[in-house]
């Protein structure tokens, strides 16, 4: 097969079904893509050196608690099929061992179909602020239980859970994984 590459305007948004979405990932692994719950696909370019090394950093620290606690993690190379129909890759996501067990292995194999959790966005510098916001909301509105918005460049963090006002921390030196995560402790000067 010939690869060809075409840009879509900012303006005119490409959607898709989800069939047409699963076989734009399978045959674009090394984009990441994302379609909205009205079928926008959504590609996201490659992060810089700095969130990379931020993002993989905060899923060490997040797969060492889910070794000794239980639960699933995923890095953001993992897409979950929303509720409302949606398929988003977080940054990095958790699900409770008995939510991940309740689905059947092909169910596993692909688009994970099911909200996480909890989920963290890391904000690169190519992300706008406000439609990581949106993404966030998105996540609470279709299941997260705890979510967290980290942005290295303004040291602040957003907290989203279900039924309560977003809060934000000024330049916090960690943050806690509450009653999902028991425990769990990111130290943010590892961070930022």
């Amino acid at each position: 097969m010939q690869t060809l590459t075409f840009e879509v305007p900012n303006d005119l948004g490409l959607h898709v079904n989800p069939d047409e979405f699963a076989a734009i990932a399978a045959v674009n692994r090394d984009l990441r893509l994302e379609r909205t719950a009205d079928g926008e696909l959504v590609v996201a370019p490659p992060t810089g050196g700095e969130s990379g090394r931020r993002n993989i950093r905060i899923g060490r620290y997040l797969d060492e608690w889910t070794e000794r606690y239980g639960g699933v993690c995923f890095d953001s190379s993992s897409g979950f099929v929303l509720p409302n129909g949606a398929t988003r890759a977080p940054d990095a996501a958790w699900v409770s061992q008995d939510r991940w067990d309740a689905l059947t292995q092909a169910e596993k194999e692909g688009f994970v179909p099911l909200c996480p959790d909890f989920a963290i966005e890391l904000r690169s510098q190519s992300d706008l602020l406000n439609v990581l916001q949106n993404k966030m909301r998105e996540y609470i509105d279709n299941g997260v239980r705890l979510g967290w918005l980290i942005d290295p460049k303004s040291r602040r963090v957003e907290i989203y859970r279900n039924g309560r006002d977003v809060e934000t921390l000024d330049n916090p030196s960690q943050v806690s994984g509450e009653d999902v995560l028991p425990g769990f402790i990111l130290d943010l000067q590892k961070v930022w």
